[in-house]
């Protein structure tokens, strides 16, 4: 076969296929299926045309085809979230499976580490074994990888944060309204100087939890100094500083609002060490809070009800339900333990 000079890439709709491939490389099918499973027979210039073509193209090899050929579903939806050990991740992948469980599907769970890259890989990976869905906690900025995979018929549903550049169904927390609560309620006990410290602000729930407090501080006519604002990833050195800038100085807070469980527990840690108490809020509910010498006032969030509603929605649309993306967002409960009622001292 003569090679071409002027390969563009084909108009394509959707996931790209063998047959895209053989005519951006200019073979034949069999040649390209010939590569893609390793076997030979294959000249090595015409293998790296094929290999520069499937790059080109993002293709990538459908290990459930024989099933889908037959009509088939894979009985399988793939779940990416930042940590399965966090235990507020650990209610929502059970969830989740349950969910799963009932509709005869199996869930494969991969952590993303609030890694784009390790997201992007875990996602096109379960697409590649040709799960039926995906639930994913996002964590990259462009889900545009994503794209062919909805285009061809994978299902997608997004639960704790948004997926930026795609019209998907979302289940959230209200995440400004919980902070809003929580500093409101310190405001109730007669506090004007709220500190907050919440994770690093380019994550959409710290962003969303920082405005919330925001707003509250501003409707309440109490001016935020910056240096009652630390965001960033809970660290200790970090953390210990952030709470010495905060407690310290010509104007200090009397109390303080976290912005999610492990912010939470480290700034009690480092709180015992600098034997203070101010009033304190977090957000998200953790083990022991309750048991602690001051248990501890939260907002928290329901995460086994965050998994199982975004379950629920990704095996509607398995089943066949069209209309436009929903966004649903769901209300946090405070739970005043003793913590967010201390008095300004």
């Amino acid at each position: 076969m003569t090679e071409q000079t002027d390969r563009s890439a084909p108009e394509t709709a959707g996931r790209p296929t063998m047959k895209d491939v053989a005519a951006l490389a200019g073979v034949g099918l069999k040649t390209v299926s010939r590569v893609v499973n390793g076997e030979p027979g294959v000249h090595e210039s015409t293998a790296a045309r094929v290999h520069q073509a499937i790059d080109q193209l993002g293709f990538r090899r459908n290990d459930g085809a024989r099933l889908l050929r037959q009509g088939r579903h894979t009985s399988s939806v793939g779940l990416i979230l930042e940590d399965v050990a966090d235990p507020f991740y650990s209610l929502l992948t059970r969830a989740v499976e349950e969910v799963a469980r009932a509709h005869g599907s199996l869930l494969f769970t991969g952590s993303s580490a609030e890694d784009p890259s390790r997201e992007r890989e875990l996602a096109l990976a379960f697409c590649a074994r040709r799960v039926d869905g995906l639930v994913i906690v996002p964590t990259a900025a462009d889900h545009g990888y994503l794209a062919a995979e909805v285009a061809a018929g994978t299902a997608v549903v997004t639960v704790d944060r948004t997926l930026p550049g795609l019209d998907v169904d979302t289940v959230l927390t209200d995440n400004p309204g919980g902070t809003r609560t929580g500093v409101e309620h310190l405001l109730r006990q007669g506090h004007r100087r709220v500190g907050y410290l919440g994770d690093a602000p380019d994550i959409f729930t710290a962003a969303e939890r920082l405005r919330g407090y925001q707003g509250a501080m501003a409707d309440a006519g109490c001016p935020v100094d910056p240096a009652w604002v630390s965001m960033g990833r809970p660290e200790p050195v970090g953390l210990r500083l952030a709470l010495d800038r905060m407690l310290t100085g010509p104007r200090p807070v009397t109390a303080l609002v976290c912005g999610n469980n492990r912010t939470t527990v480290a700034v009690l840690r480092e709180l015992a060490a600098l034997r203070r108490s101010p009033a304190l809020v977090g957000f998200d509910d953790f083990e022991l809070a309750d048991l602690l010498a001051v248990p501890v006032t939260v907002v928290a969030q329901d995460p086994a009800r965050l998994g199982r509603m975004a379950a629920d929605l990704l095996f509607r649309r398995l089943a066949g339900e069209r209309g436009p993306a929903q966004r649903i967002e769901l209300p946090t409960q405070l739970i005043p333990r003793g913590s967010g009622e201390l008095p300004v001292r």
